[in-house]
């Protein structure tokens, strides 16, 4: 009975339910559910957008309905968008101060340790509810260097409009897939960043998305441009509690890296198992640019995630490194794509799929090498666990040469954990599930180096927690 006892005592010390607490819906106004061309209107009215940004809502409505749904990739048989409620506004005004912000609001970020990051860590903060940010900052010294963060809403209408009009949905286009389109009709919310030519962001930015709502959708879209010689890390978290019914995440992430720009883009999506995740990201890279993706992506019922960069000019360059944890009752299908447009570009693409309690986890790549990228570099690496016999993992590389000058590179192993390392660990006086979560997170050990200290740490308790059992 004392053993059963102290092996609860460890699951509340790292329990998930920080992420499943459930706020009253408060809501100051949401659109009926479905999808019309009323309801896109309503949400354009509501959200007082220019002639422009409406007119381009009803366009991506019209493609939206005459697209299909992928029929590649893990089913989507359980969204039913005439049940999903595109836009709910919480019942607050965006906030520039933390203490203004409504308390019970306020107290779910503060549980998930956002103000405290902020305070320790970090250069700004935007933190988004449902479908609107409701508090966003950025500290005096960074904006001093002219760095622009500020709500997507506040730029659409500010003195930043212009820069919105030039770069919005250019590098993905509504015409790209159908939740792509979705994402254009009824997008709501999200961060703009601007970081001016030679400036050097030293602390990161973040943006935390929050749906409270059961039966909704969020849809911020996230526009950050790096000028030439500028660098950035931005940091996304987004979660969600468990409901019994659909949720729907289809944001949208558009990066623009100048010439000998650098920016890293690190996630931690921790999304609930209800949740329909098909986020679309994408970065374009100037003459001499770097993208960098961490990415870690743990829950969600079904996750199509590809995170794409176009290396644009001569001498770009991209680094992605991934972890995806599939567990009972969950489809994930992530990976990246990268296309080399021009000469002496680089990619490398390192990943690790986990999956267990018959979990599926699917890694796809897709490497494109232009006629005239001459010299060109990349090399896809992927790693697999599987901890049960019940549970699958798929590796589906596509690469697409057009020219003999390049030197481009793929490898996948695929596992599981092996029965004498468990048992060496035992012998070591560990518990069968610490020894299991002990080896899983030294399998993820290269990718959480790349995390920022907190997200690491999440990891690594969701791994755990994983392995405990302790996730409905």
């Amino acid at each position: 009975m004392r053993a059963f006892e102290t092996e609860k005592t460890e699951v509340a010390e790292i329990d998930r339910s920080v992420y499943d607490i459930k706020d009253k819906v408060n809501a100051a106004f949401e659109v009926n559910s479905g999808l019309t061309a009323e309801i896109v209107e309503q949400i354009s009215k509501e959200k007082h957008d220019p002639d422009w940004m409406r007119e381009f809502r009803l366009k991506a409505l019209d493609i939206y309905n005459k697209a299909s749904i992928p029929n590649w990739g893990p089913s989507l048989e359980g969204l039913d968008m005439r049940n999903i409620v595109t836009y709910v506004r919480p019942n607050t005004e965006m906030r520039g101060k933390w203490s203004d912000v409504p308390d019970d609001i306020k107290n779910t970020f503060e549980r998930l340790g956002i103000p405290q990051a902020e305070r320790s860590s970090l250069a700004g903060v935007g933190a988004q509810y449902d479908s609107e940010v409701v508090y966003h900052n950025v500290k005096e010294e960074v904006a001093a260097q002219g760095v622009v963060y500020t709500d997507m809403e506040s730029a659409l209408t500010g003195p930043y409009a212009d820069m919105v009009k030039e770069h919005f949905m250019k590098c993905v286009p509504p015409t790209d897939h159908k939740f792509a389109a979705l994402h254009g009709a009824v997008w709501s919310g999200g961060s703009f960043v601007y970081v001016p030519a030679g400036v050097h962001v030293d602390i990161p930015l973040q943006s935390y998305f929050r749906l409270n709502a059961p039966g909704a959708g969020q849809f911020e879209h996230t526009l950050i441009i790096v000028d030439k010689g500028a660098y950035l890390h931005f940091i996304e978290g987004c979660s969600a509690p468990k409901y019994n019914v659909a949720n729907l995440h289809a944001g949208c992430v558009e990066l623009f890296v100048g010439k000998n720009a650098r920016l890293r883009y690190s996630t931690i999506e921790n999304w609930s198992k209800n949740m329909y995740n098909l986020n679309t990201k994408r970065a374009l890279v100037e003459e001499g640019g770097t993208i960098e993706w961490v990415s870690g992506s743990f829950g969600s019922h079904v996750s199509y995630l590809y995170p794409m960069s176009i290396l644009k000019g001569k001498g770009a360059k991209m680094e992605f490194t991934g972890i995806t944890f599939a567990g009972k009752g969950q489809n994930l299908d992530t990976g990246a794509k990268v296309v080399h447009s021009a000469p002496d570009t680089s990619s490398y693409i390192n990943t690790k799929s986990i999956s267990k309690d018959g979990g599926i986890s699917t890694f796809r790549s897709c490497v494109v090498v232009a006629k005239n990228a001459k010299n060109a570099k990349s090399s896809v690496s992927c790693q697999s666990l599987m901890l049960d016999a019940i549970s699958r993992s798929d590796t589906i590389p596509a690469m697409d040469i057009r020219t003999k000058d390049a030197n481009v590179g793929h490898e996948a192993q695929i596992g599981s954990i092996s029965d004498e390392a468990v048992f060496y660990l035992m012998s070591r006086g560990m518990s069968e599930e610490d020894a299991r979560a002990c080896i899983v997170s030294g399998f993820a050990d290269n990718v959480s180096k790349e995390l920022p200290l907190e997200y690491a740490v999440e990891m690594n308790n969701l791994i755990r927690l994983e392995m405990k059992g302790s996730i409905g």
